[in-house]
């Protein structure tokens, strides 16, 4: 981590692994001591048949929010003379990551993992991962870049580009991967992801932004309102992961083995698609704070796009349902471990950056 950012860490920020490991417990203890209280929360989608949970999207709009403040909205004209970070997270989110995911689920589910896991099992479990792995992510990834330094607006542009193309692409990948015939993208999920975790803070955030610094001045804006809600990401972020694993505490419990070999598949992806992308940044010189948003991005899912199509294709006790709910459960400790390992390399990332990167 630079010495700005780790200057600028707050109490929250520097124990941020204990507050992780603290949530995950309460959020399991909170769902098997009140099931029908979290079952409540659980069912209280934004839209309905949307599968986007009310309460963390209000939540990972708190996250979100602070993010698009920082968005210099002249500058995201400048994202298109600078292609070369946009090519590469396209290249690995959607010529690597689903292939990778379809080898590493046969790999662990079909080999190592054969005498746990049954042919059937195996297949549907597969089929899961491969769904989940088809979907970039989406939200998360302006808290990952935030935490990460990253560029807003160069962000903003990879995730707006990796929406767009996932209108037409997710499908045809699916189907190829899975060898069915016809896959239906649920359009209530996605138009709601979209319009809740980005349109709606986006909107917010250029407003705030331009009322705020013409009320009090540009230095105002970034010295003193910007550094107060910090606190307030890194608590959306914890408050998120308290409902995630309580929503998910049945599975835990009930399926831990299996959610135990599946964690391992997803971990690999995870690791191997953002090393893949950051060291095809670094070799293209690519400035950091493009490179780290980038490999978050390959490396996280739209889990709820992934939960809906598993659920419509296999029903909601299957395999594939399963898996796509073990993403959910990881997707939050692992991409901060991700987040963690690029604070740590940008050092090293940038000392052999000879040439002004693109």
């Amino acid at each position: 981590m630079s010495t700005n950012t780790a200057a600028q860490m707050g109490f929250f920020e520097r124990y941020l692994s204990v507050w992780v490991l603290l949530c995950m417990v309460v959020g399991v203890a909170l769902g098997i001591g009140a099931p029908d209280a979290v079952q409540r929360l659980s069912a209280w989608e934004f839209v309905q048949d949307s599968r986007v949970n009310a309460p963390i999207a209000v939540l990972i709009w708190l996250m979100i929010y602070p993010m698009m403040l920082k968005i210099e909205f002249a500058g995201i004209r400048s994202v298109a003379r600078r292609p070369k970070g946009l090519i590469i997270t396209l290249v690995v989110n959607w010529l690597v990551k689903p292939f990778s995911m379809a080898f590493l689920g046969w790999f662990f589910l079909r080999v190592v993992f054969a005498p746990w896991v049954s042919p059937v099992e195996a297949s549907n479990y597969t089929a899961g991962l491969i769904i989940l792995a088809a979907a970039p992510c989406t939200a998360m990834v302006f808290v990952w870049s935030q935490l990460t330094d990253g560029d807003p607006a160069y962000t903003l542009a990879q995730v707006a580009l990796n929406d767009l193309i996932m209108l037409v692409a997710f499908a045809p990948i699916v189907m190829l991967l899975l060898g069915v015939a016809h896959v239906v993208i649920p359009t209530t999920v996605l138009a709601t992801s979209v319009v809740v975790f980005i349109v709606v803070p986006l909107a917010a955030g250029f407003a705030s932004r331009k009322i705020l610094i013409s009320a009090k001045g540009l230095a105002w804006f970034q010295t003193q309102f910007l550094p107060r809600l910090q606190p307030v990401t890194i608590l959306a972020l914890l408050a998120t992961l308290v409902l995630i694993f309580a929503f998910q505490a049945e599975n835990l419990t009930r399926h831990w083995l299996v959610v135990v070999l599946l964690a391992i598949p997803i971990l690999a992806q995870v690791y191997f698609n953002s090393s893949l992308t950051y060291l095809l940044m670094k070799f293209f010189k690519v400035p950091h704070n493009i490179a780290a948003p980038g490999a978050l991005i390959g490396a996280s899912n739209f889990f709820e796009l992934a939960v809906a199509v598993a659920i419509t294709l296999f029903g909601p006790s299957s395999g594939a349902a399963l898996a796509t709910v073990v993403g959910v459960l990881v997707e939050v400790p692992v991409m901060l471990t991700v987040c963690q390992a690029c604070n740590r390399s940008r050092g090293w990332y940038n000392a052999s950056l000879a040439a002004p990167a693109q």
